[in-house]
């Protein structure tokens, strides 16, 4: 992903006033961020922990979207989860339901899309194994080069976009 600038950033959200846009915190370490390493952005926001937000990259520019947080963890006997976007195993507590109001009226009267995502957001970093799971031992093993699982992961998020911008 091509660095961008707080200013890019902040223009890019689809789903979300421009007040909410500019109060949004970036990450905490935006001035390191890895970018050759990032396929997207994504991150919780610092300053409201119950908001994220993913920036894509697309061929019309970057596409920012805001994630709302659920305010208390699931209760699910479940051990492990799988993250819809990157298909990283986690411990359930690596993964979180993130809902992202709909883009435009939709959006407005309280519409909204969730997917099961790795609660850090950092499925670039999984995908290229510069992170590893909470929870060891969880990760398939694939056929797929790492190219063509970040292939996979970027068209997940694109379907992801995609429904949150249609209509």
């Amino acid at each position: 992903m091509e660095p961008l600038t707080d200013k890019q950033i902040r223009a890019s959200f689809v789903n979300c006033t421009k007040g909410d846009a500019a109060r949004m915190k970036t990450p905490l370490d935006f001035a390191e961020l890895p970018w050759s390493d990032l396929d997207f952005l994504g991150w919780v926001d610092p300053g409201a922990p119950l908001r994220a937000h993913l920036v894509v990259p697309r061929p019309e520019g970057p596409v920012g979207v805001t994630l709302r947080v659920p305010a208390v963890g699931r209760t699910s006997a479940v051990k492990s989860s799988m993250c819809q976007i990157c298909l990283t195993a986690h411990a359930s507590s690596g993964v979180t339901l993130l809902a992202a109001p709909l883009a435009g009226t939709r959006g407005r009267e309280g519409n909204t899309i969730g997917t099961y995502v790795c609660a850090d957001l950092a499925c670039p970093l999984y995908v290229r194994g510069k992170r590893e799971p909470r929870l060891r031992g969880l990760r398939h093993e694939e056929s797929l080069s790492v190219p063509e699982r970040l292939d996979r992961m970027m068209g997940n998020l694109h379907a992801f976009v995609d429904r949150v911008t249609a209509g």
